[in-house]
């Protein structure tokens, strides 16, 4: 018999189980159990209530049978079952004549045949796990075969093969049952309860990893993981800067003047921060960290310091080099990177160094390969879409920046941005759990108020799925692009922070 074809996936779909367990061209049968195929579909024409349900948890599809009739025959009780009708020899015979498949099938001496040779439903969970476990050896070599046809493909790059490969490869154990998105109720109300009583005895105690800015937490109590973050602002309001500096406080375990953190009455610790520069290159960046933690001007530094004292500033450096070279950062700075390929460094780089927080720097110099055709918008929804995806694979914050367009310009540039301002698609304001809009009032116009203060800078919380919105005021000294702490002379202007936690009283760090 000639090898029956193979319907080749697109390289850049994400195959189902049916999508990828067709029946590859091997010199040897495909693992098969038809006996097993027979006892099930007997079970369910015997016990239809309790088997169905059964099969439903366990995420049976009519392409876990490979015997034809069996296919369609399972097919038809699964239309059955979804259309609230009983599910028997004679009603299934009578769906499977109106739909021209009952002779296919083999009629109703077929189903009888299946429930004869079914002596009891009592072992139909045995059935299933015969007939999943040839299924998912099925669905492996299908996949197999979509990987070996990209990896001869020459126009795609080795990442992105390697990316689609540990996608499909994944979403055969992620779709292989229902029982992975199945919660324990009893286990998510003890580890609800067990929350809610820590913060209730610790009020100090954030919930997610501390962003290194008191009033920041007060607002956000925290990153959590799994959720996107998107930090968004026009051009040249320091959104990178506030990244960066998120990154290194999280990094170093302190806050953004060096003072360790302690929540609950335990240190913070450091924690690996993975970057994604695609418009900075790796050297600014790192420049730009350094000159801020040791407070010296990178511009000055690049001028080649004629207004600094070097037996001052270099010992500065040295000491601020030293710090940040033991800080657990790694960053990738390859430019017009596929959000495919991303996720998959993302997921190598976690696997490896035990990352808790990903900043992205920025969602719009991202592509998409599959829908790059298809518009702007329709891409960064694509690419927004992944982020989140990965958030909830990898269980991390990712913090993502994002530029926003000029309808706060053509407003009259003295509102403040709102969420419908992010440029290039609305799925951003849809997938994010928390949004940060960045302004400065000082490039927003006379007309704004506090339009004269250079220093200040204010992150609206403008959306926050878990928690409350608000403003929070902070400075931004533009010489070493770096947020501080603001103090303000006029309590109408403090920002609304918590004083149920505070940094450990220690000395910062040098």
């Amino acid at each position: 018999m000639a090898p029956r074809k193979k319907r080749i996936a697109k390289v850049a779909e994400s195959p189902s189980l049916a999508d990828i367990a067709g029946e590859a061209p091997l010199c040897r049968q495909l693992p098969q159990d038809i006996e097993a195929e027979c006892g099930l579909l007997g079970s369910i024409l015997i016990d239809p209530p309790r088997v169905w349900d059964l099969c439903t948890t366990r995420g049976i599809v009519p392409e876990a049978f490979v015997d034809p009739a069996h296919r369609i025959i399972y097919g038809a009780i699964e239309r059955l079952a979804r259309q609230g009708q009983p599910i028997d020899g004679i009603t299934l015979d009578n769906y499977l004549k109106a739909t021209n498949e009952s002779e296919t099938v083999g009629g109703l001496q077929t189903l009888k045949l299946l429930m004869d040779r079914t002596p009891t439903s009592a072992h139909a969970g045995y059935y299933i796990d015969l007939v999943m476990g040839q299924y998912v050896r099925r669905s492996i070599l299908g996949a197999v075969r979509c990987v070996e046809e990209d990896v001869y493909n020459a126009a795609l790059s080795p990442d992105y093969v390697l990316s689609t490969a540990e996608k499909t490869i994944l979403s055969i154990g992620e779709k292989r049952s229902n029982k992975g998105s199945e919660v324990n109720w009893k286990q998510s109300v003890d580890e609800t309860l067990s929350m809610l009583t820590r913060q209730l005895e610790s009020p100090g105690e954030l919930s997610g990893i501390s962003t290194g800015f008191k009033a920041l937490d007060s607002q956000l109590r925290g990153l959590h993981p799994g959720e996107m973050i998107v930090l968004a602002a026009r051009p040249s309001m320091g959104k990178t800067s506030l990244a960066m500096n998120i990154a290194e406080c999280v990094a170093r375990g302190t806050d953004i003047d060096g003072f360790p953190q302690r929540f609950g009455g335990k240190p913070q610790p450091k924690r690996g921060v993975l970057v994604f520069s695609c418009e900075m290159p790796q050297v600014q960046l790192t420049a730009r960290m350094l000159c801020g933690m040791a407070g010296i001007s990178a511009r000055e530094v690049e001028r080649g310091g004629r207004f600094l004292k070097k037996d001052q500033v270099l010992p500065k450096l040295r000491s601020a080099a030293k710090e940040l070279a033991e800080m657990p950062i790694y960053c990738d700075d390859q430019g017009g990177l596929d959000v495919m390929e991303l996720r998959a460094r993302a997921r190598h780089m976690h696997k490896k160094y035990s990352i808790s927080l990903i900043v992205i720097d920025y969602l719009q110099l991202l592509n998409h390969r599959e829908f790059a055709q298809q518009g702007q918008q329709v891409m960064v929804s694509k690419i927004s879409g992944e982020i989140k995806a990965m958030a909830k694979e990898l269980n991390v914050p990712v913090l993502v920046l994002s530029q926003l367009s000029r309808a706060n310009e053509q407003r009259g540039g003295d509102e403040k941005p709102k969420n419908s301002d992010l440029r290039d698609s609305g799925a951003i304001e849809q997938d994010a759990d928390v949004i940060l809009l960045l302004r400065r009032p000082s490039f927003m116009g006379s007309k704004v108020p506090e339009h004269d203060d250079r220093l200040l800078a204010i992150v609206d919380v403008s959306k926050n799925r878990n928690g409350a919105t608000g403003e929070v005021r902070l400075d931004f000294d533009g010489a070493i692009t770096r947020f501080k702490k603001r103090i303000e002379t006029n309590p109408d202007k403090q920002n609304i922070e918590s004083d149920d936690w505070e940094p450990a009283n220690d000395s910062p760090k040098p």
